[in-house]
């Protein structure tokens, strides 16, 4: 299988896209998938970068045995050409990419969640408490999971 490479992409790169890219790392070893799998998140803004993420992300994800390792970053043109998917955590961050440059494999995260309904975006918990956090945590498993699925699903052809 060609090596799959994924970008998670919110605004600042300190909670919601850390916590995915965490998430799936973590799906990645556990369906032994590590080295079919890149994975790297990004922020549409400059705000955070060089931050750890945010306490209650790495509070919450290590009440679920994930540790976060990254450094916020903010996206950069290259990346549209290193990545396979770029996946945005709203739809405001999925307009400032568009921006940025076309991609044909641009989505929201929540795409790949089969139990979203209407509203595809998952909320910035920043300005919330920590149970934002938790319900923003059972958002990006659920399309992990999804988009995983979808990845191992078009290599083999379904």
């Amino acid at each position: 299988m060609k090596v799959q490479k994924i970008l998670v992409v919110c605004l600042g790169n300190i909670c919601r896209s850390p916590m995915a890219e965490g998430i799936l790392v973590h799906l990645v070893k556990e369906r032994g998938l590590i080295q079919s799998i890149e994975l790297d998140s990004a922020g549409t803004g400059a705000y955070h970068i060089g931050s750890d993420p945010d306490r209650r992300a790495q509070q919450v994800c290590l009440s679920r045995g994930i540790i976060l390792q990254h450094q916020a970053r903010q996206v950069h043109r290259k990346d549209f050409d290193s990545f396979d998917y770029i996946l945005a955590m709203d739809s405001d961050n999925q307009e400032a990419l568009k921006k940025i440059a076309p991609h044909d494999r641009l989505f929201l995260m929540r795409s790949f969640d089969a139990t979203a309904q209407d509203d595809l975006n998952v909320p910035d918990p920043y300005y919330g408490g920590i149970e934002g956090f938790h319900e923003v945590y059972d958002m990006l498993y659920r399309a992990a999971n999804g988009l995983l699925d979808h990845i191992l699903e078009e290599k083999a052809g379904v």
